[in-house]
């Protein structure tokens, strides 16, 4: 009997036949050719280093220790051979190092499979003599992706006494900088780091010469306050330089529970591999099976691993949704007014929404009674309250969002803020319903609260009906679901669950659900999901309309976070950049912050759609940050009134520019047959805001095409003349932000 752990039993790995710079010498005296039939376009050679698999731009090479190196066609590669494995097996506390792969008898096939019709795949056999484990390898390359390798193992006891496995480790790899340019230090590389891990914390960075990130997905992240937990994330971790990159993760549909560790040695070179917690025991002739990990070698910054991972998970089912026309419409929050908004505030705001050319209103955090039952506060709310504020937007001419946490309920324990915690009806009619950790109690989630179990037939259907309440009977126009990450592992015994992850799994259940219901009832509605100050979850990407940047800490996290998700979502996807007072914030995440930002070129230059969060009229000293003041009110005019002109956001977002190494910041979007460019100045030590970095010296116009171009900058209505493509340069001053339009 076989047990396998993960959904799919088939391994997908993308290799390519080259020497590897540090360790695969080309050896053509002892290689052998492989011929196949005609179609794919992957070479396969077995050599003596190891077995070959080459495309058209990348190169991959299998060794026998189980390391999976690459490069690139350009001969560059950040991967450096050595003789640590790159596959890590652990029976309890200790590797599992003698495992004996037969690379002589590698099979070597045609692939098919969902990433194409047309491939490679290798299976390479091995044997742990000290375990009695049976090994097989898999790799895999496709045509349509070939820059990426797929790797995958399964182990079957073949000895006569049970084997504990406590995790393996696939694509362990050591990378080193300065293969690519000698002139660098072995870790100087910059990073993307998918995992969802603390609000505000940076997820693209420069790797520092002492460095060491755990990086856990699918599962909830234990975090410091009254947030409680974060996590989930997008298995995909990526490394570059100027001229190559490496990314890693894993290529399932589902928000596996799994982890990519990575550090500086003491070497100076930067580690990193996926890490497959397995935990079980294996009796004899039973198996485990790995999920399907990836290595990518490619030229840029963390856009093409994350294009070309959603572009494969896409593939393999996980379609992106299609945008409506109000998924790009300028949105303003009631969160100015934070969390004892009444209707009187919200509806007074609505004739200066009117004169900025503002059609969406949300309605945020705090309106409710209690987390789970989602009913009108009866001090701020009271009666059809709710209703009639809905009924006054609409009347206007201005949609409204809802604010709500999916799967959170109160069980009469903590708070949050100044909120404590009831027993809500939902738990007390359902309590069966609940999520229940290893020891029988319910399991937290974000803001420490209880968890309604997604993998429960009943608890989808509740948020179904949850659903039609806010969008048919209430009449709001979409959702913004906030605080979003993972699902606790779920113990509950009566919910009959094969493994505690189903309720991990399953949580995207409840968000399709939720997306699907409101898409029905009003096909132009707006779902928002915000994983507050982290990257997204795997779970529930595919199932909303409008990225947000999270409550970005400043104007280059915004900046970033577009960029994200224009490769994960699509070139002309909708991104919310979040509230702009969010570009400038002073002390961040405490009790006290101050969000006091004006700066929209950080979103609209980058393709994002502008929100804001200002309270009108004043409301007196508590509200000064954020009110909309006369000295204000112009600079909002003018932005608004620039993106409703432009639409940026429409337009096919470009990856002309590599991050961190490209300078000054640079951004480009095709619309309409024109070009247009954002360039931001590096911001001075400790200053966050998007408005006092300086620039001075040159900018160069790429993706141009081989014709005259004349230059304005559209924002101050500077003209630069004329320049004739494919590329072009410019030599430009400027304080902040540099947007450009090239026609």
């Amino acid at each position: 009997m076989q047990r396998r752990v993960f959904a799919s039993s088939f391994v997908f790995v993308t290799l390519v036949a080259v020497s590897v710079a540090g360790g695969c010498k080309s050896e053509k005296k002892q290689a052998t050719h492989l011929e196949f039939k005609q179609g794919s376009a992957v070479l396969a050679e077995k050599r003596a280093d190891g077995v070959h698999l080459k495309t058209g731009i990348a190169e991959f090479v299998l060794t026998a220790n189980g390391n999976l190196l690459t490069q690139a066609s350009t001969g560059k590669s950040l991967d450096e051979a050595g003789n640590e494995p790159g596959v890590a097996v652990k029976s309890g506390r200790v590797v599992v190092a003698d495992f004996v792969r037969d690379l002589e008898h590698a099979q070597i096939h045609e692939a098919f499979g969902k990433l194409g019709a047309v491939g490679k795949h290798v299976e390479v056999k091995g044997h742990s003599a000290s375990t009695g484990l049976d090994e097989t390898l898999t790799v895999e390359v496709y045509d349509d992706f070939s820059s990426l390798a797929l790797l995958s193992t399964s182990y079957k006891n073949s000895g006569g006494k049970e084997i504990a496995l406590k995790d393996v480790t696939l694509q362990r790899h050591k990378l080193n900088a300065a293969l690519a340019d000698s002139g660098v230090k072995p870790h100087e590389m910059w990073a993307f780091f998918g995992a969802s891990l603390k609000w505000g914390k940076d997820d693209v960075l420069q790797i520092p010469a002492k460095f060491s990130q755990e990086n856990p997905f699918g599962a909830p992240v234990e975090t410091e306050g009254d947030l409680g937990r974060v996590g989930g994330g997008v298995p995909v971790v990526a490394f570059w330089t100027r001229d190559v990159g490496m990314a890693i993760g894993h290529l399932e549909t589902l928000p596996l529970a799994i982890s990519i560790p990575t550090e500086t040695t003491a070497d100076g070179r930067v580690e990193s591999g996926v890490r497959i917690p397995a935990d079980v025991t294996l009796k004899p002739g039973e198996a485990f099976s790995t999920p399907r990990t990836f290595v990518m070698v490619y030229h840029g910054d963390y856009y093409e691993p994350l294009k070309m991972w959603s572009e494969a998970v896409e593939r393999e089912g996980l379609s992106k949704p299609k945008n409506n026309e109000e998924n790009y419409a300028v949105s303003w929050c009631g969160w100015g007014y934070e969390s004892n908004v009444t209707p009187k505030q919200m509806t007074d705001t609505i004739p200066k929404l009117k004169e900025l050319g503002i059609h969406w209103a949300t309605l945020d955090d705090r309106w409710f009674n209690n987390y789970g039952d989602w009913q009108p506060r009866t001090d701020t709310f009271g009666g059809d309250a709710i209703q009639k504020m809905v009924k006054d937007f609409h009347t206007q001419g201005i949609k409204v969002q809802i604010w709500w946490l999916p799967l959170a309920v109160e069980d009469g324990h903590n708070k949050y803020g100044d909120h404590k915690f009831v027993l809500s009806d939902v738990v007390k009619e359902h309590p069966d319903w609940l999520v229940l950790d290893e020891e029988g109690k319910p399991a937290r989630m974000t803001r420490n609260l209880a968890t309604l179990c997604p993998a429960v037939p009943e608890v989808q259907e509740y948020y179904k009906h949850v659903t039609e309440r806010f969008i048919r009977d209430w009449d709001f126009d979409g959702h913004k679901l906030d605080n979003i990450y993972a699902t606790p592992r779920c113990y509950n015994p009566k919910h009959h669950h094969k493994s505690p992850l189903d309720s991990v799994y399953a949580m995207g259940e409840v968000y399709k659900t939720i997306f699907e219901t409101t898409r029905a009832l009003k096909a132009d509605s707006v779902t928002q999901s915000c994983p507050c100050g982290t990257p997204p979850s795997l779970a529930w990407l595919r199932y909303m309309d409008q990225a947000v940047t999270a409550d970005p800490v400043g104007s280059v996290q915004v900046r970033r976070r577009i960029k994200m998700y224009k490769a994960l979502l699509g070139p002309n996807a909708a991104i919310y950049g979040d509230h702009v007072e969010l570009t400038r914030i002073a002390k961040a995440n405490t009790g006290d912050e101050q969000d006091v930002g004006d700066d929209f070129a950080s979103t609209l230059g980058t393709g994002g759609v502008l929100g804001t969060k200002f309270t009108w009229p004043d409301q007196g000293p508590k509200f000064k940050n954020v009110n909309l003041y006369p000295s204000k009110e112009e600079h909002w005019k003018k932005w608004i009134g620039l993106y409703n002109a432009k639409m940026l956001s429409k337009g096919d977002f470009l990856d002309l520019y590599v991050y961190g190494y490209d300078l000054p910041e640079g951004y480009a979007i095709e619309k309409n047959g024109a070009m247009y460019y954002a360039f931001y100045a590096p911001e001075p030590p400790g200053k966050g805001g998007g408005t006092e970095g300086k620039w001075s010296g040159e900018v160069e116009l790429r993706g141009l095409a081989n014709k005259t171009y004349h230059v304005t900058d559209y924002v101050n209505g500077k003209d630069y003349g004329t320049v004739t493509g494919p590329t072009a340069k410019l030599a430009v001053t400027f304080t902040g932000s540099l947007l450009l339009e090239a026609n």
